[in-house]
């Protein structure tokens, strides 16, 4: 299965976690796809068979600069051939900021249900208040989403 990993970092963490993911999808047999610059032109290109979101909060719960140019993209065409496919999101934020913790993980949620992705776990929220090694407190979700995947 192809899976291409979307991800919007601010200072690191997000790309961390997205590239570890790779890294534990491509030890599981996927052929998993990681470009932090990534255009939807270059997503369409790879021919993914499921999606995997990895994106930081900034301001007010948006989405990083660096994701924005993708996130609009894919909501202006919503390409059809991607109906369908599995998908997951992790959220990376910080729950002091209350109603907008993990707003760039919801955003991306929103866009892949109006895709038509199934969503095949609950997202991930990975609270920088709790946490200084996101990548490995993804793991035993990365694990479940594995599994997921090959069912």
């Amino acid at each position: 299965m192809k899976i291409a990993i979307l991800s919007g970092s601010v200072f690191g963490s997000a790309e961390e976690v997205a590239r570890h993911a790779q890294k534990l999808l491509k030890a599981a047999g996927f052929d998993a796809w990681h470009n932090p610059r990534a255009t939807l032109d270059d997503v369409k290109a790879f021919g993914p068979e499921a999606f995997l979101a990895v994106t930081s909060t900034t301001g007010m719960g948006e989405l990083p600069d660096n994701l924005q140019p993708l996130y609009y993209a894919i909501r202006d065409e919503l390409p059809s051939q991607w109906r369908g496919l599995p998908g997951a999101v992790i959220g990376l934020g910080d729950a002091s900021y209350g109603d907008t913790f993990c707003g760039g993980g919801e955003q991306l949620r929103e866009l892949f249900a109006e895709l038509g992705l199934r969503e095949v776990l609950p997202m991930l929220r990975l609270d920088a208040s709790e946490t200084v090694t996101p990548e490995s407190d993804a793991e035993p979700w990365l694990a479940d989403l594995v599994t997921a995947f090959k069912a």
